[in-house]
């Protein structure tokens, strides 16, 4: 087991304050998550050590970058750090951009070699170019290739896919979840986006107002019918599944899950693979019995956990245990009546869209 990050901050300032004391998993990728001025960039910045809370304390792999008698400053801690924008030096090509930051990491402490995050970002045939000749998404691969290559003990990223349009968007996604299966180095990713978050995140920490609201396993987390954050037509599940078959006549697949099975859209990935599946409550109905003429394919049985108010007064959250997996259902408070639906009452899910997203 990697040793968890400690962090622990408090800044007051004018108008906003922060106030957060975590413990985070030293290893995988830990978003933090919430709206615009809710804190999340501020604590990436004092992590860094660019913002200096006199109230805080930082442990990282069992360092202490942080306490009230210790600051170790930005520039000797070992860390990468990923903005919106890549900044990379104009003047030079993408080779020797990657070059620069090596020289303040000894030959015997480079655990990511330059070759292993030239490979791992998918950028050897863009070496030779300057910044100017490179796509968005192509420059932002190139930052966090730069990042990597100072052998980060913690990799720091402030929306990293926030400057990009969809498509650049989509370009880069695979690369980050390339580096989330096969590096060690714990990330701490900032992301208002919440299908960025169910994509690339193990751990979520959710803030609001300068405070930490929730803070737990990704899964667990986004099917708290609590979760102060309200998520909107974004509010859903992500499960860990496994591809058990293939339907080649329909370009369909079956992912299982402990609780069941669910089939989606064919996406070539190969029998036996772990994949993420994302369940948004609006695309899930209730129904009392089993319904065989509908064209509805994912049907589930499963037991009301809880249930609570929306924030329209119309509409009701339903969280349905589905052996051992949490299912959200969004329903309007009319038909959770009719169906006279409560806790502990067995329904069928009813789940007519899946995203496999990895």
């Amino acid at each position: 087991m990697s040793p968890p990050i400690r962090a622990a901050f408090r800044l007051d300032w004018p108008g906003f304050s922060l106030e957060v004391d975590l413990t985070l998993p030293g290893r995988g990728v830990t978003a933090l998550f919430g709206p615009s001025g809710s804190g999340k960039t501020t604590l990436l910045r004092c992590v860094a050590g660019l913002e200096r809370a006199p109230a805080g304390q930082l442990e990282v792999a069992g360092e202490l970058w942080q306490d009230a008698g210790r600051f170790v400053p930005t520039h000797k801690r070992p860390l990468g750090y990923v903005f919106q924008e890549a900044s990379l030096f104009a003047h030079l090509d993408v080779r020797r951009n990657l070059e620069y930051g090596l020289k303040r990491v000894p030959r015997t402490e480079r655990r990511v070699s330059l070759e292993r995050a030239i490979d791992l970002l998918g950028i050897g045939h863009l070496l030779d170019r300057r910044p100017e000749r490179l796509s968005g998404g192509e420059r932002q691969r190139v930052g966090i290739a730069r990042a990597l290559a100072v052998s980060p003990r913690l990799l720091l990223m402030d929306e990293p896919l926030a400057a990009l349009d969809l498509a650049r968007k989509q370009e880069v996604l695979p690369f980050l979840e390339r580096l989330h299966e096969e590096l060690t180095i714990p990330v701490i990713y900032v992301s208002h986006a919440a299908d960025e978050v169910a994509r690339l995140a193990d751990h979520l920490v959710a803030l609001d107002g300068g405070r930490a609201v929730a803070s737990g396993p990704l899964a667990e987390t986004l099917a708290r019918l609590d979760l102060p954050i309200r998520l909107g037509e974004d509010v859903g599940v992500v499960l860990d599944a496994v591809v058990a078959e293939r339907d080649a006549r329909w370009s369909l697949m079956r992912v299982d899950f402990p609780g069941g099975g669910l089939w989606v859209r064919d996406t070539a990935v190969p029998l036996g693979r772990h994949v993420r599946a994302r369940i948004l409550a609006r695309d899930v109905s209730l129904a009392l019995e089993r319904q065989e003429h509908t064209s509805i394919q994912n049907l589930l049985p499963g037991t009301i956990a809880e249930m609570s108010d929306e924030a329209h007064p119309a509409l009701t959250l339903v969280r349905v245990q589905v052996g051992e997996a949490p299912i959200l259902a969004r329903l309007t408070r009319r038909s959770a009546a009719l169906l006279g639906l409560a806790p502990g009452k067995t329904v069928w899910a009813q789940i007519k869209a899946v995203a496999v997203i990895g």
